[in-house]
């Protein structure tokens, strides 16, 4: 047991330091400072704060509060299915949140373009009906 234990803590300690400190990339030379830079601004762009505290707030659907009612599962899955297909979305837009409450649905999430924010209500409203789709979807380029 005790070997096991020796072993297993010299592995992490040896994981640890090829890892190196948190957030340092492979390349550790840098010559005019522009790769740390661009780190700090992806970094400040990641920032999703406003848009968290947006959808704390209790009149605000996330994906949690859908109901597992039959018809709302099916829409969802519809519709996802729908946006999936579609192999010209990004990545992004592939995966914005479906929230789909009493047949009323709301798309939520980052896409890149407004042509992937219009596709994508397009294929919920052909599906779930024009006035019953709501689209929260931001565009970050």
């Amino acid at each position: 047991m005790k070997t096991k234990l020796s072993a297993l803590s010299i592995l992490l300690l040896g994981s640890l330091a090829v890892a190196g400190e948190p957030g340092q990339t492979g390349a550790s030379t840098k010559t005019d400072g522009s790769q740390e830079a661009k780190a700090s601004s992806t970094r400040e762009s990641a920032d999703n704060t406003g848009i968290n505290k947006r959808d704390n707030q209790s009149t605000e659907p996330t994906a949690d509060q859908q109901k597992n009612s039959q018809s709302d599962v099916d829409l969802t899955a519809k519709i996802r299915r729908s946006i999936v297909s579609d192999k010209s979305l990004s990545t992004n837009a592939h995966n914005v949140k479906i929230i789909a409450q009493n047949g009323v649905v709301t798309l939520k999430g980052p896409v890149h373009s407004e042509a992937e924010k219009s596709t994508i209500e397009q294929r919920a409203s052909s599906i779930a009906g024009q006035s019953k789709v709501k689209n929260e979807i931001d565009v970050k380029p």
